[in-house]
């Protein structure tokens, strides 16, 4: 890839992950699309503010996508509700810990309780329980998920990144975005995507209360969260392979029943420096 303003700049194409076109007046060569979509690279375009609006999806990203297809609409409602249990016990933990660490104790407990409450397909409710004392938390003088200020608009384009990441991995794995485990929007063209998000959004949540308000390298402060180093199934990788590899498991327990084939990140390393 050539990229060319005041000096030339070369970047090879398989060291590339995750494209961001963050500006308006970036013009591309349907040659490099083509190239990008071929290798599995995720390009994401912004809108005239920066923020994330659209991304480059293929048609096609495995050899058996028909295959995979057929399989994803057969999947099981038994193994479906155990794995949307686990992931939503994973997020609420994962909600505690990040209450822990800000010092609302009572409030972590709490939400530690509430995921071990959690039942098959959540039918409880756990997960919406959990989220009000969670924000209730985070937010202050009143604020809430939907006011406009700076800590949401941190968390919405984190979101809408990782949210690309695991568009990424499920397109590449060969199946549908559209056919979730448990979200279905018929508006949606990301249910299953969403699904498999949830117990990351705890990690977009502590990375965006620990930068300044009004920053303004927060959009390259929150990207780099892909890069952050991460332990999943006992290896150390990246945030963002670290992403492949627990949707890969997840995506095998839906194949195979089996809810032992899941794994989640185990720790990560919040030292690191932009």
């Amino acid at each position: 890839m050539i990229i060319r303003g005041e000096t030339e700049k070369r970047i090879f194409i398989n060291e590339i992950n995750t494209l961001i076109v963050q500006s308006t007046a970036v013009s591309m060569t349907a040659a490099l699309l083509n190239e990008l979509t071929k290798n599995n690279i995720k390009v994401i375009f912004c809108d005239e503010k920066c923020n994330p609006s659209a991304e480059l999806l293929p048609y096609y990203g495995a050899h058996n996508t028909s295959k995979r297809y057929k399989q994803q609409i057969m999947w099981k409602e038994p193994v479906r509700n155990q794995v949307w249990r686990l992931i939503i016990m994973r997020k609420i933990i994962e909600q505690s810990k990040v209450l822990w660490s800000r010092g609302n104790i009572k409030e972590a407990d709490m939400l530690t309780e509430y995921a071990s409450q959690v039942t098959d397909g959540d039918m409880t409710n756990r997960e919406g329980h959990a989220a009000k004392v969670y924000f209730n938390c985070l937010f202050e003088n009143g604020t809430g998920r939907r006011d406009d200020t700076f800590l949401n608009g941190c968390l919405n384009y984190e979101y809408a990144v990782l949210l690309s990441a695991f568009n990424r991995e499920v397109v590449a794995s060969g199946y549908m975005t559209q056919l979730g485990i448990w979200h279905d929007n018929e508006f949606n063209q990301f249910n299953l995507s969403s699904d498999l998000m949830e117990p990351f959004r705890p990690y977009v949540d502590k990375l965006a209360l620990s930068i300044e308000k009004d920053d303004k390298d927060f959009k390259m402060k929150m990207i780099d969260l892909l890069n952050y180093n991460v332990t999943i199934g006992g290896k150390s990788t990246t945030f963002d392979l670290a992403v492949r590899l627990y949707t890969k498991s997840v995506l095998q327990a839906l194949l195979s029943d089996d809810t032992d084939e899941m794994i989640f990140p185990e720790e990560v390393e919040w030292n690191r420096e932009l």
